[in-house]
């Protein structure tokens, strides 16, 4: 684990990282850590259908409603709309944070299994699960918060420094998750750091993984949605794992074989 003032050191003496070798050192991995990142979705995917089966079986309903009478009335979604309470979309919203909240527990397990991958440890995927420990849940919840607070603040900004905004947001979990104990203040600002130091970098492996995972979706009529999507955020692995590294383990320069 390491301090903001340690993070920010690494960060000011880091060495150039070329795309071509994080790019394909990203793609080696993805080769070896494909199925936990399956998982990771699996998971995802069955708890947010609660959430996806509550908001649109109104409409749904509403459809067949008006199939069966042979009237189409374009009210019936403003009826359904102002039906909800004030209440019931209070819980909904809350329940939506308590999932997100949930996706960003598991993504730092995913990074801690990658990690884990990458140096030839052991690997469990109960590690998935590692972050919702009481003493670390906590802190996701507050991680959680930050994304939104300093989401808002870039969006309401305008565009340029929400994109901007963007790539430091994108390492908001990892910093998390190599180091649990650091405040949630200093994990912003160290991914600021780390993002705005390393920015263009990431957001070309961003945005190149992003319509290449596009593509396979496309290609695999929808189903590479259960494999693909994790694949992106395995540049961010490699980047942090060469500016910061980890301090238990020695620092490589390549993925194991």
């Amino acid at each position: 684990m390491h301090t903001l003032e340690q993070i920010s050191e690494k960060v000011r003496k880091a060495k150039p990282l070329d795309f071509g070798d994080v790019f394909n050192q990203s793609i080696e991995l993805f080769k070896k850590s494909w199925l936990y990142g399956f998982l990771f979705q699996i998971i995802i995917q069955v708890l947010a259908l609660p959430f996806i089966v509550i908001f649109y079986i109104p409409f749904v309903l509403a459809l067949v409603a008006q199939s069966e009478s042979g009237q189409l009335d374009s009210g019936v979604y403003s009826d359904i709309f102002a039906g909800l309470t004030g209440v019931s979309l209070i819980f909904f919203i809350l329940g939506v944070l308590v999932l997100v909240t949930i996706q960003l527990a598991l993504q730092a397990g995913l990074f801690r299994i990658i990690k884990n991958i990458d140096y030839g440890h052991e690997v469990k995927a109960s590690d998935l699960f590692y972050f919702f420990k009481g003493k670390y849940f906590g802190s996701v919840a507050l991680l959680m918060v930050a994304i939104i607070v300093v989401g808002l603040i870039a969006s309401l900004l305008c565009l340029i420094p929400l994109i901007y905004a963007i790539i430091p947001m994108s390492y908001f979990v990892i910093v998390f998750a190599f180091n649990p104990t650091m405040s949630t203040v200093d994990i912003v600002k160290a991914s600021f750091i780390l993002g705005t130091k390393k920015w263009l970098l990431s957001f070309g492996l961003f945005l190149v993984i992003y319509l290449i995972i596009v593509v396979l979706i496309f290609l695999t009529c929808g189903l590479g949605s259960l494999f693909f999507p994790p694949f992106i955020y395995l540049p961010l692995y490699i980047i942090y794992r060469e500016v910061v590294g980890f301090e238990k383990d020695n620092p490589i320069n390549h993925i194991v074989e």
